[in-house]
């Protein structure tokens, strides 16, 4: 059977197609991506080399010198496999729009001003890693970034920019999906008072969780996320 045709009424006016004329659709990627680019890059900037005052030419100087640096080096890691999830998450839902408008785009302005302060708290977790507010405040930053994910979600859903219908099972996937980070960061945020270093380790559990949610996705999900390139070019089934 050929595709049924989209019965979904037309995105609202104000509204910029992908692959129309000009360049607005790309544009909100474009930039997009750089902001990530830019946070990821700004989290190593953040780590100091370390400075040898005494004995410099000594292996155990520099060993111990390292050592010192070590929750740094953990807040760097822990802040860029998240951001790196939020960029793979977001991209994947740019993915499946057919259309961005202005309320997504100030939505995405908002979600992007948080990813950008992201290197801040991560730099005072470095520095004042058993501190239980600096981890507090990445682990806030964090549910908002995951937040404003689901603001994002739920407009593209009833603004109907997305390139296919979307049932409404994968709808509540897609929301319980994002908000899973937050029911995370708020259930382990009471360990920052008892042990902030597990606390900020404990974050990670976002991977399995996320891989885990990925293992039972809703049947029509696979429908939904139908790549653009293969949609157009996918033949009629007889």
């Amino acid at each position: 059977m050929p595709d049924e045709p989209d019965t979904r009424p037309p995105p609202p006016p104000g509204s910029w197609l992908r692959r129309n004329d000009g360049l607005e659709f790309d544009r909100v990627i474009f930039f997009t991506d750089a902001v990530f680019a830019i946070a990821l890059t700004l989290l190593v900037v953040q780590i100091a080399v370390p400075v040898l005052r005494v004995a410099p030419d000594k292996p155990s100087t520099m060993l111990n010198a390292l050592s010192d640096s070590m929750p740094e080096f953990i807040g760097f890691f822990i802040a860029f496999i998240l951001i790196a999830r939020y960029w793979m998450a977001h991209h994947l839902f740019f993915a499946q729009l057919r259309a961005v408008d202005r309320g997504l785009i100030g939505i995405n302005l908002i979600y992007l001003a948080f990813v950008a302060f992201l290197p801040f708290p991560s730099a005072l977790v470095g520095h004042y890693e058993q501190n239980p507010i600096s981890v507090l405040l990445f682990a806030a930053c964090l549910c908002v970034i995951s937040g404003l994910e689901v603001v994002e979600f739920r407009h593209a859903h009833r603004a109907h920019l997305f390139r296919k219908p979307m049932p409404y099972d994968v709808y509540r996937y897609g929301v319980i999906s994002s908000l899973s980070p937050v029911v995370l960061f708020v259930v382990t945020a009471p360990l920052a008072f008892i042990n902030p270093t597990v606390c900020l380790l404990s974050w990670l559990l976002s991977i399995p969780i996320g891989i885990f949610l990925g293992k039972r996705a809703p049947a029509g999900l696979e429908d939904v996320m139908i790549g653009y390139e293969s949609s157009k070019t996918k033949p009629a089934s007889s």
